[in-house]
């Protein structure tokens, strides 16, 4: 019998699994895709994510970041990062690179598809693996979430994002967040000639469509993207609790609010960490509370900023608030990225 489970090889799984073999646990990854693993992202590691991946011995390259910029067409606003850079990563090298890692502290990634989990006072099985404790890791349509009863019909207004490349020379070392009516594209240099935008809309529609709310950033892009469209959404998630016997949450499966401050990596490595010392010490129902302080600050800015964004009279003027308030909106980057 293994120790622990993981369900899910994206970010969240595989730094549990790197932080449980760090524990000396003996630890198991079950992941129904081939790596590398692509999802919609906004790709920007902030310099909290990146010391999370520097701790945990994975080495990773990547556009450095030195900082946050907004701009909505009229007046800008940026900060730099105070303590260390970010990273602009594609998202199948992240993954790749944690599952790397992951295998060679010698924890077995398995290829096959969980369909139901069994539990009871002394241990957990799925798809033929039976160990102490599970860790679903499964996403923010986590289908272990909902198998045990734990969604919680989602409050706020929907959101949707989408992602794609493009072959042009960066043209910045700040992650870029272009501001329009009711969505935000969100730029990152993840190559020497490699851009990601990712679209964020409280409508849906094609990624075509989307882009031309932003003329200035559309003049700036090839006519050709050089990936096919990513997706994801409904952003908001939520669930009734972290713990459900011997089973944990974590990353999007655990509950999510919305990409707009580009922490989720970032959250979910902290969550990562603070999971597994509550397995060490043999106290997993600790975790609730845990997962609540690890991720308290980036779920508070991340409502925070979603309220504003939708107040008629506020939302306009976000950046050029930000503009004529420097050490405020510079305050701001530093909880983001800290």
């Amino acid at each position: 019998m293994h120790d622990l489970i993981v369900v899910g090889a994206g970010p969240a799984g595989l730094a549990t699994a790197l932080y449980s073999a760090r524990a000396g646990l003996d630890t198991v990854v079950i992941e129904s895709r081939p790596s590398p693993i692509d999802k919609a992202c906004g790709e920007g590691l902030m310099p909290g994510a990146v010391a999370c991946l520097r701790e945990l011995g994975v080495p990773l390259d990547g556009h450095p970041l030195r900082g946050i910029r907004y701009t909505d067409g009229h007046c800008r606003a940026e900060a730099v990062f105070r303590d260390g850079h970010g990273l602009g990563v594609r998202r199948t090298d992240l993954q790749a690179a944690l599952q790397s890692e992951v295998v060679t502290r010698g924890v077995p990634v398995l290829q096959r598809r969980v369909s139901e989990i069994t539990q009871d006072a002394r241990c957990v099985t799925a798809a033929g693996a039976t160990a102490r404790y599970l860790v679903a890791a499964d996403g923010l349509h986590s289908a272990i979430r909902r198998q045990l009863g734990l969604d919680r019909p989602p409050s706020g207004h929907h959101r949707w994002g989408l992602r794609r490349h493009f072959e042009v020379a960066p043209w910045t070392d700040f992650v870029e967040v272009h501001w329009a009516r009711d969505r935000e594209a969100y730029v990152t240099p993840v190559g020497p000639r490699l851009v990601g935008v990712a679209l964020l809309s409280a409508t849906r529609g094609s990624f075509a469509r989307q882009l031309a709310e932003f003329p200035a950033l559309a003049q700036r892009l090839p006519d050709t993207a050089a990936t096919a469209v990513r997706g994801a959404g409904p952003m908001r998630q939520d669930a009734r609790a972290r713990v459900a016997g011997r089973v944990l949450l974590v990353g999007d499966a655990a509950g999510y609010v919305d990409a707009i401050t580009g922490e989720g990596i970032d959250v979910a490595l902290k969550c990562a960490r603070a999971l597994v010392q509550c397995l060490e010490c043999g106290q997993p129902a600790r975790y609730e509370r845990a997962w609540s302080r690890a991720s308290r600050r980036s779920r508070l800015l991340t409502s925070s900023l979603l309220w504003a964004r939708r107040q008629p009279r506020l939302g306009p003027v976000i950046v050029p608030l930000a503009a004529r308030s420097p050490r405020l909106f510079a305050a701001a980057v530093h909880q983001v990225a800290r």
